[in-house]
């Protein structure tokens, strides 16, 4: 389904997107759904609702209930079923259908008018009648008061065929040479030709006597218009009892009353096209008029544009069904269109979910993007030598320029402009080389203490700030760098951390690789900020320097990989008394000895224990003395004890009795 807005009125194509071939297997269109997208977001609204080459015109019966389309190659009807949604029926013609109609409220009568003269009759059950009529028809009307129809075509006479006594009736001579079309008035009954001299002429069929003639060639030319040939009538229609609207074959639609010789109104397509459909839609006043183009909707009071629908084949028909929104188009096409446009009205009763489908894409809307064109004005047109393509079918009117594919427009861009490529491939190449710029190393300016420190808290920092920023739309938090009072930590060598004491280790066992590569960077960072140049410095001592530096960090890197254990030196502070290393080979040999004898040498030592490390630190051993509570309980608890000790009794006697056998007592057995 595609969906479309011109005037802001929203338009569904349901019949838009692809059609799977009839010769396929229902295995090979189920394996073809569930991969190709566009098959699977189709809506098939009837099913087979296409001809096999071209559609020429298509009607619905006046019951709402059957669609019948008229198409080509082989010719041949085929009639829809609106309540089972599917085709109900196909018949193949002799010859190609010029027009048809429908006789009866469904489908039970049909007559066609064919391109070698002949008119045929169908019934319920098929094939009924073929006549013939002297000359070439190329519209016909039926008169339901008296059963005649009435044909025209390239003659000066209007056949009349009488289908209640089966024979033909004297002829209506007209001053045409020729007429193209004909419509009778479903109000008083008033029976109108157009000719191909651009005059429509009004009949009575009670008298059989022309009424009136109008003389529309004149009145559908504008000030200013150049006239290549004299406008045709190509389609008439009456609205109502008074109002008839005549299309010409120069593309303009002329609003009559007939009342008055003058036409109320003259819209023109623009297009120099014929008009080749007039239907009205009397719940909006609107008429929708078509030529082989576009299709345009607008009011009948103001002319003023209501909507248009532009499809991408030629129109040969337009049908609108009845108090609705929708419309089914014939085309040159294999498939016949069907648009439903909200604004128009409600869905028809048999595809009332549509109502809900397009509620619920108007609740989500779209953008609507041009993937395959590219919009360009006159001007650009003008630079590339394509202005000779306005009005042709590879460029489509938008606004104040035009769409046009867009692998056209970068064929011609490159024939114009040959060095285009090279310029892109300039202009890409400048864009990677400035995000690789922006992707190096850009280390702020560190504070002379606590470094390393400083650098992950920047980095952290950045991090919680795009957080933030995503969370929520609000300032970041002011970092420990910013923070005056945290100022004297990155001022002071005081608070210098020391990455090798035992303190810092043990509250970071593990060297995480983010810490390495933090590192790595602070080192480079150092590098940056010795390797300023001074000024007058020769380019050869700067190389020389770099190359010396980058063996130097090299063997750094080296010796920081071997497993070598360097001495380390540790400073005694004011006060502090310095012992021997006595207490660490203490500390070793009860790290060797059992948990149980440890535990019992701690609870003999009452006293604070006290043990110095090589560093410096101190560890204090705390044993809290008992309540009086706790004492009588477990007091109580060890006198418990030996109760039960002195109560128990010994079953080594039970031994003696075990191998005499079940049942035996001390005296043996049934013994008192």
């Amino acid at each position: 389904m595609q969906v479309s807005s011109v005037n802001d009125v929203k338009i569904y194509n349901l019949s838009y997107g692809k059609s799977l071939p009839e010769w396929l297997s229902d295995r090979k269109k189920r394996q073809l759904q569930k991969k190709d997208v566009e098959i699977q977001r189709r809506i098939e609204l009837i099913q087979d609702f296409e001809m096999p080459t071209v559609c020429t015109s298509i009607k619905v019966s006046r019951d709402g209930q059957f669609i019948l389309a008229a198409g080509t190659y082989k010719p041949r009807i085929r009639c829809y079923d609106t309540y089972q949604l599917s085709l109900k029926f196909e018949r193949c013609l002799d010859s190609d259908v010029v027009a048809f109609d429908i006789l009866s409220d469904d489908y039970s009568k049909l007559v066609f008018l064919h391109c070698d003269r002949h008119v045929e009759f169908h019934s319920q059950h098929g094939h009924y009648y073929k006549t013939r009529i002297p000359k070439f028809g190329r519209d016909f009307s039926y008169h339901y008061p008296s059963c005649d129809l009435y044909f025209v075509g390239a003659s000066s006479e209007v056949f009349r065929l009488n289908l209640e006594q089966g024979r033909f009736l004297n002829s209506l001579q007209t001053d045409a040479v020729e007429n193209n079309v004909c419509d009778i008035n479903p109000i008083h009954h008033l029976f109108a030709t157009g000719s191909s001299e651009g005059r429509v002429e009004c009949w009575d069929p009670r008298v059989r006597n022309r009424v009136g003639k109008l003389d529309c060639a004149l009145s559908s030319l504008a000030e200013g218009t150049e006239v290549q040939a004299l406008p045709s009538i190509s389609a008439l229609k009456f609205n109502s009892s008074l109002t008839v609207a005549v299309g010409t074959t120069t593309g303009q639609v002329l609003l009559y009353d007939l009342r008055s010789s003058q036409p109320l109104l003259v819209k023109d397509h623009l297009y120099n096209l014929p008009i080749n459909s007039l239907n009205f839609h009397n719940q909006l006043d609107l008429v929708v008029s078509s030529d082989s183009k576009i299709i345009k909707i607008w009011n009948k009071d103001t002319g003023k544009l209501f909507s248009s629908i532009q499809p991408q084949t030629n129109i040969n028909g337009v049908c609108v069904y009845p108090n609705s929104g929708m419309l089914f188009t014939a085309n040159e096409d294999p498939k016949m269109n069907t648009f439903y446009i909200p604004a128009l009205g409600p869905a028809p009763r048999w595809c009332s979910f549509l109502d809900n489908l397009t509620e619920e894409l108007e609740e989500n809307p779209e953008s609507t993007v041009y993937d395959d064109y590219k919009f360009v004005t006159r001007k650009d047109l003008e630079n590339l030598g394509l202005t000779h393509l306005i009005g042709s079918s590879l460029l489509r009117a938008y606004m104040h320029g035009f769409f046009m594919d867009i692998r056209l427009y970068h064929k011609v861009k490159g024939m114009v402009n040959p060095f285009a490529y090279e310029e892109y491939r300039k202009d890409k190449i400048r864009q990677k080389i400035e995000e690789a710029r922006t992707q190096r190393v850009q280390v702020k300016k560190l504070p002379k203490v606590n470094k390393e420190l400083a650098l992950k808290l920047m980095e952290e920092g950045d991090d919680e700030a795009e957080v933030v920023s995503r969370k929520k739309k609000g300032k970041a938090l002011p970092s420990i760098l910013g923070d005056d009072r945290f100022k004297v930590m990155f001022e002071n060598s005081d608070y210098q951390v020391d990455e090798q004491s035992e303190e810092f280790r043990l509250l970071n066992p593990i060297v995480s690789k983010v810490g390495q590569k933090r590192k790595k960077k602070l080192r480079l960072a150092e590098r940056m900020d010795n390797d300023e140049e001074p000024e007058g410095r020769a380019s050869s001592e700067e190389e020389s320097s770099d190359d010396d530096k980058s063996w130097v960090e090299e063997v750094r890197e080296k010796d920081a990989d071997r497993n070598t254990v360097l001495p380390q030196f540790y400073q005694i502070k004011a006060g502090e008394e310095f012992r021997s290393f006595n207490d660490m080979a203490h500390k070793q040999k009860l790290q060797k000895t059992s948990l149980e004898e440890r535990l019992k040498l701690e609870e003999h030592s009452e006293t604070s224990g006290t043990a110095d490390t090589a560093v410096g630190s101190k560890q204090l051993t705390f044993t809290l003395k008992k309540s009086e509570q706790q004492k009588k309980q477990q007091q109580a608890e060890r006198e418990h004890h030996e109760e039960r000790k002195k109560l128990r009794r010994s079953a080594g006697h039970l031994s003696s009795i075990r191998g005499r056998g079940r049942g035996w007592g001390g005296r043996g057995r049934g013994r008192h």
